[in-house]
């Protein structure tokens, strides 16, 4: 190791230690905070298991089981708060982020972690996205913010199916607080989302796939929030193309209620967005570039339009309002194969809607190193309290990653930027080349 390098990582260290401090100082009782520091530091190690007894091994092979007792208990049994040690999380790298530009998404999902048996809490028969099917595993539902640069979990909450939220039994043996009740998803996404204004987290376009975008009522609790919003939907989600409306209430016969809701027929009636796709001319479709893949620019053909959605239209006396309706068709695709619903302004352009649609990977990629390099899917406990906190003290861990991350330039300012090709000299000819005729 060259004395630059010896140099880079005391400075490294160092900078860890201070991190530390401010995560761990809202503990409550000082005997916590060795055995958070150890978690933490074991869960950045290399290592093939990050469930707490090879991790304390590696921290403390000579007094293996003192040290899995301290760190066992400050992750299963200690009583400190979730909410304020990822809020100081937040407060050490949120300012990292900006240093690349301000934040410019809160990015909603939920992970699937697969499990054996039953007992573990919340674990059920439930679509699980690590397998791409319904399997048995726990699902968590997380708020991130982001920019183009990078992206950090600042929300976590498992979600507790309905047969485990309404057993007793099985909730007093998790330690489940009476406070949890059942809550979908988005439910759990849109608390998450209102808590973080009440925090005065910067805010940003809310993104989120399918599961979230089909949801009218978290929509348009997103509006009522003030929110921009870009979410996919379904080739079966239903809207009314431009031009057209949901037909007018009847007209008061004078009798009875003046009738006020909305009507449709068998000759006038939304259209699906695999519908409307299909229907759109070749013109209507346009080859977009989003970002620089590993391979090169990544892009694909787009179309977007101005509709209404047309959920529920027929309980309301007025339409919905115009959004956009953004589509994805791949050359070489029979069908469009992605659609997202977005509030952003009408005069957004193509360009623009599409970035920021496809800005949601940057969580894949967060959930692909927590889980590989983290070690967030590896907690054996079974219980409430240590499942919330193992994946805090791993998003801690992940936080001074992304921290460190930020300390240096974007990939593509480095290349394009810091690194100019420099010119070959005046009649330059590489050795064995051919003579110019």
């Amino acid at each position: 190791m060259t004395k630059q390098e010896a140099r880079e990582l005391h400075e490294s260290e160092l900078r860890f230690a201070a991190y530390l401090d401010e995560i761990v100082g809202g503990l409550g009782d000082a005997r916590r905070i060795e055995p958070a520091r150890a978690y933490c530091t074991a869960l950045l190690l290399p290592g093939e298991r990050k469930s707490v007894e090879p991790m304390a091994a590696r921290m403390a092979p000579e007094q293996v089981q003192a040290k899995h007792q301290s760190m066992h208990h400050v992750v299963a049994k200690a009583p400190w708060d979730d909410a304020a040690m990822l809020a100081a999380v937040r407060g050490q790298v949120i300012p990292a982020l900006e240093r690349h530009g301000p934040i410019s998404y809160w990015i909603v999902d939920d992970s699937g972690m697969p499990k054996q048996g039953k007992h573990s809490v919340g674990v059920a028969r439930q679509y699980c996205g690590n397998l791409g099917k319904r399997d048995n595993c726990q699902v968590a539902v997380s708020l991130s913010v982001a920019n183009d640069q990078a992206s950090l979990p600042i929300a976590y909450r498992l979600y507790l199916p309905q047969d485990w939220a309404a057993d007793s039994q099985r909730r007093q043996a998790a330690g489940v607080p009476e406070s949890i009740a059942f809550a979908t998803k988005p439910a759990i996404a849109l608390g998450q989302i209102r808590q973080a204004l009440a925090d005065r987290v910067p805010v940003g376009i809310v993104l989120g796939d399918a599961g979230y975008g089909v949801e009218t009522d978290f929509r348009v609790s997103l509006r009522g929030l003030g929110l921009s919003y870009a979410l996919g939907v379904k080739s079966s989600t239903g809207v009314w193309a431009a031009g057209t409306t949901p037909l007018p209430p009847l007209p008061y016969s004078g009798r009875g209620r003046q009738p006020t809701r909305l009507r449709r027929d068998e000759e006038h009636k939304p259209v699906s967005t695999l519908q409307l796709a299909m229907s759109l001319p070749a013109s209507a479709w346009r080859r977009v570039s989003w970002r620089e893949g590993s391979r090169g620019d990544l892009a694909s053909r787009f179309a977007a339009l101005r509709v209404r959605p047309a959920h529920g239209d027929t309980q309301r006396s007025e339409p919905w309002p115009e959004e956009w309706l953004l589509i994805e068709w791949p050359r070489g695709e029979a069908e469009p194969t992605r659609y997202w619903l977005s509030n952003l302004g009408p005069t957004t352009g193509l360009a623009k809607l599409v970035r920021t649609a496809k800005a949601r990977w940057l969580i894949e990629r967060d959930y692909e190193e927590l889980k590989q390099e983290i070690g967030l899917d590896h907690y054996e406990g079974r219980g409430w309290r240590g499942f919330h906190h193992h994946a805090s003290l791993c998003i801690a861990a992940y936080g001074f990653l992304v921290a460190e991350r930020c300390l240096f330039p974007p990939r593509r300012q480095f290349i394009r930027e810091r690194i100019k090709t420099p010119a070959l000299p005046r009649g330059f000819r590489p050795r064995g080349a051919a003579d110019p005729t």
